[in-house]
């Protein structure tokens, strides 16, 4: 038997609605709740004693439970875990004919605070929850089990690991290091899995870099964010006449020179290692115009009090970028961060080009790619958004 959490009177109805969170004013907070370690499993119950589920508890964060199953005292072991991995299979496997996607985004495939990249027989883990960070070992069973991966890479960075109370570490669980191949969109991608950002690769861009890439036929690109030149290097396979790199990761410009060369693109392609802000006001005034130009940064917006300097930094990128946009040009600006909705994102873009003294019309909006599902209760986790110009 789990230990009971029990809600206050009347804070059950959100939970009941299908969210799958509470926050630490919703529950009946005692002494002993104080003293679980992290990441326990417990069973939620109403203030009458009705059971409501089993979930992962932790008492530091504002979220304190994350709803695992609508079924009280419930064992999650390696079997549980393989169910529900299953399930996250067979929906990409009739979404994408090659086993290079996001396999678990979290809530959205039901288990909270999981994030597993795959790339053909590896596989990138992030345990973002303390709760799913105590089953690392039957998660790895089940991994194992379901898809007999050659090597398994825990990514356990992240900024949300440090809001649960838990260490940061990066390391191969199973299998060497090195870097990994994937395919997207008909181009092959070398990425570092342990020293790369994020998980290695964003396949959150995926159908975003083929709409770019369609953009970019004949023309000259510039992406000023490039990572290992995924919108680039995509363009360049498309037919764009001639491409040029930069981002401030020697090594990851290091990648990108040698995925350009793999793919057999490498003559036009260019690899600069430099600051996107700079590189941006130094081209303006050298007068260099591009056909398509692409800014997707970093998180700018990394927490709630960032938001106001955050929002900034997108007008000044799009009043940056729009002087290299030639005329009947493209510009596509995206932003990673969750914590900067869409309207004020799009409206920031929107200063910036009016500050630079261009206008044009928004040709597509758009977010994540279909392995990045959104629970339908927790709609601001749908973090990623963008928007592709053509600018007068």
């Amino acid at each position: 038997m789990h230990p009971t959490i029990t809600l206050t009177t009347g804070r059950d109805n959100r939970l009941r609605g299908g969210h799958p969170w509470l926050y630490a004013n919703e529950i009946q907070m005692t002494p002993a709740l104080k003293e679980l370690p992290p990441g326990s499993l417990v069973t939620l119950a109403d203030a009458r004693g009705d059971k409501l589920g089993t979930a992962f508890f932790n008492p530091k964060p504002l979220i304190v439970a994350r709803l695992l199953d609508p079924r009280p005292n419930l064992a999650i072991d390696a079997g549980f875990l393989r169910d529900r991995l299953a399930a996250a299979l067979a929906l990409r496997d009739r979404l994408f004919d090659a086993p290079y996607y996001r396999l678990v985004h979290a809530e959205a495939d039901r288990l909270p605070g999981l994030v597993i990249d795959r790339f053909g027989d590896a596989l990138t883990v992030q345990m973002n929850s303390a709760g799913m960070d105590r089953l690392e070992a039957p998660l790895i069973e089940a991994l194992t089990d379901l898809l007999h991966p050659a090597r398994i890479i825990l990514r356990n960075d992240s900024h949300a690991r440090t809001l649960e109370g838990l260490d940061t570490h990066v390391r191969a669980a199973l299998g060497g290091e090195g870097p990994i191949e994937l395919v997207e969109n008909g181009t092959r991608f070398r990425c570092d899995p342990l020293g790369g950002q994020k998980t290695g690769w964003f396949y959150d861009q995926r159908d975003n870099r083929a709409f770019v890439a369609r953009m970019a036929q004949g023309k000259r690109l510039i992406d000023v964010y490039a990572y290992i030149g995924g919108f680039g290097i995509e363009a360049a396979m498309a037919g764009a006449a001639e491409v040029t790199l930069v981002d401030r990761s020697a090594p990851a410009m290091e990648l990108a020179a040698q995925t350009a060369a793999l793919n057999g693109v490498g003559e036009r392609v260019t690899c600069t290692v430099g600051d996107a802000f700079q590189e941006l006001e130094q081209r303006a005034s050298a007068k260099e115009v591009f056909d398509v130009v692409v800014c997707d940064p970093p998180a700018f917006v990394k927490s709630k009090k960032d938001l106001a300097g955050g929002l900034r930094a997108y007008q000044k990128m799009a009043r940056l970028a729009a002087p290299l946009v030639a005329p009947g040009g493209i510009l596509f600006a995206a932003s990673c961060s969750h914590n900067a909705p869409e309207e004020e994102f799009a409206k920031q873009i929107g200063i910036g080009l009016s500050k630079a003294g261009r206008s044009g019309r928004i040709l597509r909006q758009a977010g994540a790619g279909p392995d990045h599902p959104v629970h339908p209760f927790l709609r601001e986790s749908a973090y990623l958004k963008s928007l592709t110009l053509q600018l007068d």
